[in-house]
């Protein structure tokens, strides 16, 4: 007699001949539970090798420790450009008792914040907000567009901060208002996890989604009908909504004690009515800085 595989009840074809085989019932919750065990026991191989490494708290914005130093920057003339530019910016990060300033947490932004709960705080930051440089824009240049001034917003924060094990997570949500008004509002939404810390090697990632209103996006992204009579454009006039999410990587290495070496890579890709502007010449974009920063 030809073997056969053992199968749960059903009418198994072979050779032109309908076989038809069972297993009882105690087999079956045999089976089960030894499904059930091997689940289990690659879940605990799983999360054990996940802590070996993760055994503490990466760098970035998943640490407190104060920092100040110089750092460059790659980035695009604006989100949606084929231009890039090298700029110098700041690497800091303080929190005193109630006030604190950051560059951290995907802005230049300073501010108060007080603890409700132990992990949870709350409060209000002024920040810097970067405009549009023609001069750095080959396609602004060739059609004439005018620059859009940097500037400062004000605005309220939510963050919450925990270790889920030896995971640490920062989850981040803040809304800024432009002081001028005319620039609008955004809001972020901003998750940070820690991947990795081994020796002097730490690392982290992001990522963020960030919305704007119907101001915002026109100040960017907008072009008025005197605006395309001038530079050749059609109009457009975007309305609010997702502006654009990101994701990236942070890392940092100690150098020693009191001074260690940063940086980040980010990949941001514009969305809803800023990504078909006719001021986009594509819909994604890379920014990438390193620093080195005095621990105090």
């Amino acid at each position: 007699m030809k073997s056969s595989t053992m199968h749960p009840p059903d009418a198994h074809q072979e050779a032109g001949t309908t076989i038809v085989l069972g297993i009882s019932r105690a087999d079956r919750f045999g089976a089960v539970r030894r499904r059930n065990r091997l689940h289990q026991a690659g879940l605990q191989i799983v999360g054990a090798a996940f802590a070996a490494m993760l055994p503490l708290a990466a760098f970035a914005e998943l640490s407190n420790d104060s920092l100040i130093g110089p750092g460059l920057r790659y980035r695009p003339a604006y989100d949606g450009s084929q231009s890039q530019s090298l700029e110098l910016v700041p690497v800091i990060r303080y929190f005193g008792q109630t006030w604190f300033v950051r560059s951290t947490q995907g802005v230049l932004e300073t501010g108060v914040r007080t603890e409700f709960v132990p992990g949870l705080h709350a409060g209000a930051q002024l920040a810097y907000e970067p405009g549009r440089k023609v001069n750095e824009s080959v396609f602004l240049q060739n059609h004439q567009i005018a620059d859009t001034s940097g500037g400062a917003s004000i605005g309220l924060h939510v963050e919450w901060d925990h270790a889920f094990g030896p995971v640490p997570v920062t989850l981040l949500a803040r809304v800024r208002q432009n002081v001028d008004s005319a620039r609008g509002a955004q809001a972020d939404l901003r998750l940070s996890v820690g991947v990795f810390h081994g020796g002097p090697v730490s690392a982290g990632v992001f990522t963020q989604a960030t919305w704007a209103d119907a101001k915002s996006t026109g100040a960017l992204y907008g072009i008025e009908p005197q605006q395309s009579e001038i530079t050749g454009l059609p109009a457009f006039q975007p309305v609010s909504g997702l502006l654009f999410t990101s994701f990236g990587l942070l890392w940092s290495v100690d150098v020693n004690p009191k001074w260690v070496v940063v940086g980040s890579l980010e990949s941001r890709r514009l969305s809803g009515d800023a990504a078909h502007s006719p001021l986009v010449e594509r819909s994604s974009n890379s920014y990438i800085s390193a620093g080195i920063a005095y621990r105090y």
